[in-house]
């Protein structure tokens, strides 16, 4: 009896002490974002001076209340983010000469220093088709990890920037970062002045 009773006591001494309120602190997660297998589709907007492929989970928006003709937005409703497209016509010694253009593009793209971590660029050339131009990739927590912009270095420009409607964070937009830039990278090498 003695034995049993001690056993007992031992149990119970074992179960008051072992259930304590530790914690053990566990790594932060992020949601799995699914993305769907897609192919792409040639922007058929009618009267616009380019052209582009862009994917088919996507939709150009020409509805948006832009300040220039020929602006759109590409929208991907599933991954909340938006590629935002304007476009301006290059005139000679204007306002809207190339080197103000690009000027421009380059400091929308700076304006972002300061949260980038690095900003890599890569040149893009396609001399057969007339379309050549610079490719940012923001790294980091930037408000847009991706721009770019496209000359015909005579009448056309052509810029791009990729925002996502949420707060920016690089470790758990990876994926859909991945994604968009391979999308982009596709966009870029279909493009086609008209």
């Amino acid at each position: 009896m003695l034995k049993n009773r001690s056993i007992f006591l031992l149990l119970v001494t074992f179960v008051l002490l072992g259930c304590g309120r530790y914690s053990q602190p566990r790594p932060y997660g992020y949601y799995r974002i699914g993305v769907p297998e897609y192919g792409y589709r040639v922007s058929a907007l009618k009267g616009y001076p380019y052209r582009f492929e862009f994917a088919d989970i996507a939709y150009i928006d020409t509805a948006v209340d832009h300040a220039e003709p020929y602006w759109v937005d590409v929208v991907y409703p599933s991954l909340n983010a938006r590629i935002h497209c304007s476009y301006k016509s290059v005139e000679p010694s204007g306002v809207a000469d190339l080197r103000h253009l690009t000027d421009d593009a380059v400091r929308f793209v700076f304006d972002h220093a300061i949260k980038a971590d690095a900003i890599p660029e890569q040149g893009f050339s396609h001399p057969e088709e007339q379309v050549f131009g610079v490719y940012y990739d923001l790294e980091g927590n930037t408000a847009s990890p991706v721009q770019f912009f496209l000359t015909d270095s005579t009448r056309h420009f052509f810029r791009a920037a990729l925002y996502y409607n949420t707060i920016p964070n690089a470790d758990s937009l990876a994926p859909v970062n991945e994604l968009m830039r391979r999308d982009i990278h596709h966009m870029i090498e279909s493009f086609r002045w008209q």
